[in-house]
């Protein structure tokens, strides 16, 4: 219980005993002896009662404790206090009578109090413990969802490093220039990726700047058939987005838009804002009759697990195909950061 609901208790237990034998007619001196010693073995058993149940929890066959310990330290402390004050008032006779007469109340009065407190006692603990249980489980949730976020982050880095190096090597014999080019541009953009990498959140104005890196590379591979067009409002560069999340929906983007497209690809990065969501929107044309090409589609699925690792939402991922456009929405809530 609280620190300061037993001390409290028992100051409210003294006024009462007091006024209670004071408008019995017995002298203040003797009223105030008799409840100072009476509230303090009640504030006594109240200490012991919160202690034991605070400590052990009786199930099945050890319930029956819940009343035999009040009821154990009610007769303790009943006769303790009846003693006591009989010694210490061995000249009133009158005193000694009104004792006697009044012990099966106290006792009674005594035991009743103690029960509810170890009732309360056993509550509180009983909820005292399922918090902790909630902690406890929140915490591995949590431990759980951030070992699985750091792994999607990690994954992402060796899915676009294994298809640069697959056209690096291509490159390396027929255009050995573009090659070497292309080492050099991933070798910058790793460095910048893995100095970033403990940070959770980037502002979008960051993520662009690391999306250029990585379209330099993919434009080495591609040449003058891929083009980009950011159309980003300002107010919106400075806004708060997951590391590395906007790379996977570009990087589907090229993949899809120039498979079986022979003619130049141009693909639109779009952002703006809707209420309380920051909005980028990824296009790229694409053949609709054209088999779709080869891989694991790690990217949308991986963006959409990080999503709802991170919200808990699954409508935070959209896609859209309308004749030859395909379209991805991200929205990303603000007020979660």
């Amino acid at each position: 219980m609280g620190k300061w609901i037993i001390p409290g208790a028992g100051i409210i237990w003294l006024s009462g005993c007091f006024f209670l034998l004071v408008n019995m007619g017995w002298e203040k001196e003797i009223a105030f002896t008799d409840s100072f010693f009476f509230s303090l073995i009640f504030v006594g058993g109240v200490l012991v009662i919160d202690r034991v149940f605070s400590l052990f929890s009786p199930k099945g066959k050890n319930l029956i404790l819940v009343f035999l310990v009040p009821i154990m330290l009610s007769f303790l402390a009943i006769y303790s206090h009846k003693f006591l004050l009989a010694w210490w008032y061995e000249d009133r006779e009158d005193y000694w009578l009104f004792l006697d007469s009044s012990t099966n109340l106290r006792l009674i009065l005594f035991a009743l109090v103690q029960f509810m407190v170890a009732l309360l006692a056993l509550i509180v603990s009983k909820l005292e413990r399922q918090e902790e249980l909630n902690k406890r489980e929140a915490q591995m949730l949590q431990l759980s969802k951030d070992a699985e976020l750091a792994q999607l982050r990690q994954q992402l880095q060796p899915h676009f490093l294994f298809n640069s190096l697959n056209s690096i090597s291509a490159l390396a014999v027929a255009e050995p220039k573009k090659a070497r080019e292309m080492v050099l541009l991933l070798s910058e953009f790793l460095r910048g990726t893995i100095r970033k990498d403990s940070k959770t959140w980037n502002t979008l104005e960051e993520e662009l700047n690391y999306l250029k890196m990585y379209l330099e590379i993919e434009r080495v591979r591609f040449g003058h058939r891929l083009s980009i067009d950011f159309e980003i409002e300002q107010e919106l560069e400075k806004s708060k987005i997951p590391q590395l999340l906007i790379q996977p929906l570009v990087e589907n983007a090229i993949k899809h838009g120039l498979y079986g497209i022979t003619e130049e690809v141009n693909i639109k990065v779009i952002g703006k804002k809707e209420g309380p969501y920051s909005i980028v929107q990824v296009e790229n044309p694409f053949d609709p009759t054209a088999p779709a090409p080869g891989g694991t589609g790690f990217g949308l699925s991986s963006v959409e697990r990080r999503l709802y690792l991170l919200f808990g939402r699954k409508d935070l991922l959209q896609t859209r195909a309308q004749e030859n456009l395909f379209t991805v929405t991200l929205k990303i809530p603000q007020y979660q950061q």
